[in-house]
């Protein structure tokens, strides 16, 4: 407005105060081409529009910040945040106190307990939905580890049961045993310390179960690795000692799949995967297994042998020791006569070889019966020789000296019975000359 006065003032000086010329009231009303070339005269524009136009660009902005406020974009962000702030006040107060009210100890819970329930609506809420998920889950992994198909189930059962422990702990148990249920308008809950109980007998066992299932598939993968790992040295064995190093280590191979518990899902599949290779380890194997394994029982039968063989050296032995080389002669031949004569050559070294060791085990026994019989004849011939040399007079007559001749010779014929390579031979030996030399003595 004080832009146009100005114009409108310096308008009138320029005139002069002795022109008359007055101002016409009727606008002057600018003329614009159409798009047909004839003039059309434009809408006129109003003060403020024309002042906006002549105003600098800041002053518009200030002029049109005062006439209209509440474009101004700073105003309405401040007058915004003092109603959240207000709002943020009067909300948060309530808001916290509830939330206090709602910790999780029973010093704040228990008297709220008793005088205003309602105002733990939401820990019962939340304890309800803990609860529930627990009994849930429970029922999940007790599905999925019980009734197991895949490793896949037992991974996931095994998660189940992590996130029913973790809602189990989250109850407060102590403060549930005082207040088990809760009653208010549309909402109830109770809460069963049985199920509670049962829920985390269960958990144990599943964990239980779980850790039997994850120790079988490690002994099932181990058992798999060692597998692959002894069929190598076959392909590449090139002598029969190589093939039996590597049949024997396949073959304990495949015993660790026996060694799997067979109540858990790796054991069930493990006895499964070993029908088949056990059929390609006698399709690959074949005769050579077969033939390793009579090496094996031959081999193991001399070993028998030449026990017994050592223990028999340097002989006399005691009639017990002659049973100890018994008994090795007898464990070397019984494992030879269980060959079968389906296997040609393993049945002809085996027949060779119980030829000698049952004639072996025959002077055995003879000498263990020569050994027995030996000490018991020296043994009778001591006694007598104390009985003679107590019945003997001084002075003997001639029938007394009959009498003792006699003795003597059932003697000599007693020590005569001792056979030589006892360990009664050599004493039996020195009495004997003893007593044939008495009896010459009394002899005539």
């Amino acid at each position: 407005m004080g832009i146009l006065n100005r114009l409108f003032t310096a308008n009138k000086k320029s005139v002069g105060p002795n022109q008359n010329h007055p101002i016409s009231a009727t606008p002057i009303h600018p003329v614009a081409p159409s798009q047909t070339g004839v003039m059309q005269p434009q809408r006129p524009k109003t003060l403020a529009e024309l002042e906006a136009e002549l105003a600098p660009p800041k002053a518009a902005q200030a002029l049109q910040t005062h006439l209209h406020p509440s474009a101004n974009p700073i105003a309405q962000a401040r007058k915004l945040l003092a109603r959240l702030i207000g709002i943020g006040v009067v909300l948060g107060i309530p808001v916290g106190a509830l939330w206090m009210i709602n910790l999780p100890y029973s010093p704040i819970r228990r008297p709220i307990a008793r005088t205003a329930p309602i105002l733990l609506l939401p820990s019962y809420i939340s304890i309800d939905e803990n609860y529930r998920d627990a009994i849930a889950l429970v029922e999940q992994s007790d599905q999925l580890i019980n009734q197991v198909t895949s490793d896949a189930d037992i991974e996931l059962g095994e998660q189940k049961v992590m996130q029913a422990q973790e809602s189990l702990e989250a109850l407060p148990i102590s403060f549930l045993y005082e207040f088990p249920e809760y009653r208010s308008w549309w909402y109830s809950w109770r809460f069963s310390p049985a199920q509670f109980d049962h829920a985390r007998i269960r958990i144990s066992e599943l964990e239980a179960k779980v850790f039997q299932e994850k120790n079988a598939r490690t002994l099932l993968v181990d058992a798999e690795a060692a597998l692959t790992q002894a069929k190598q040295p076959y392909q590449q064995a090139t002598t029969m000692s190589d093939k039996q190093s590597a049949i024997a280590a396949w073959r304990s191979a495949l015993a660790q799949f026996e060694q799997i518990p067979s109540a858990t899902f790796a054991g069930r599949s493990a006895q499964q995967k070993l029908v088949v290779y056990q059929r390609e380890f006698e399709e690959t194997v074949g005769l050579a297994a077969q033939n390793a394994q009579v090496a094996s029982i031959i081999e193991a039968a001399r070993g028998f042998a030449w026990e017994a063989a050592k223990l028999g050296q340097n002989p006399p032995h005691s009639a017990a020791e002659w049973q100890q080389i018994e008994s090795l002669w007898m464990e070397a031949i019984a494992p030879l006569e269980r060959i079968p004569p389906e296997d040609v050559v393993g049945y002809a070294e085996a027949q060779q070889l119980l030829a000698t060791y049952r004639s072996n085990l025959g002077q055995v026994k003879i000498r263990r019966q020569a050994e027995t019989d030996s000490v018991k004849a020296l043994q009778l011939a001591q006694q007598q020789i104390q009985a003679l040399q107590a019945s003997t007079p001084d002075n003997a007559d001639d029938l007394n000296r009959n009498r003792t001749i006699s003795q003597l010779e059932g003697i000599v014929n007693q020590l005569h019975q001792v056979e030589n390579g006892t360990t009664a031979y050599a004493e039996a030996q020195r009495l004997l000359f003893f007593a044939q030399n008495k009896l010459k003595e009394l002899q005539p």
